[in-house]
């Protein structure tokens, strides 16, 4: 999979630093949770998706480990830094052994065929 990226030298360099430093405590905190736990789920509040990615994974019997950022009223631009970070445009992600697998709805075809559980393996 290839996804197109802004090639960094065509970024003007008085930005670059701006770029490389937009909310990195965002990144380091959900790539600290993602290296310590199995399965890791980001969202928000008042998104129903993240509360039925949590959910599923509940009734599955998965251990995980939840980080809430913000809701649709704040925190917008921390959140963006994740969305910039994973290229993933939406709440929740899901991380399972450190591989990004999409959101709620992804979690769910995962569970319902049987691969969620190959993965975890």
């Amino acid at each position: 999979m290839s996804r197109a990226l802004l090639d960094e030298t065509n970024v003007h360099p008085a930005i670059r630093e701006k770029i490389a430093s937009f909310h990195p405590e965002m990144i380091a905190e959900a790539t600290a949770a993602i290296a310590a736990h199995r399965v890791v789920v980001i969202g928000m509040k008042q998104n129903p998706y993240p509360k039925r990615a949590k959910k599923a994974l509940a009734a599955h019997g998965t251990v995980f480990h939840y980080l809430e950022y913000g809701s649709y009223l704040g925190e917008y631009r921390k959140r963006l830094a994740l969305k910039m970070w994973t290229g993933w445009p939406t709440f929740p992600m899901i991380f399972v052994k450190g591989t990004l697998i999409g959101g709620a709805e992804d979690l769910e075809a995962l569970l319902a065929s049987g691969d969620f559980d190959k993965l975890l393996a």
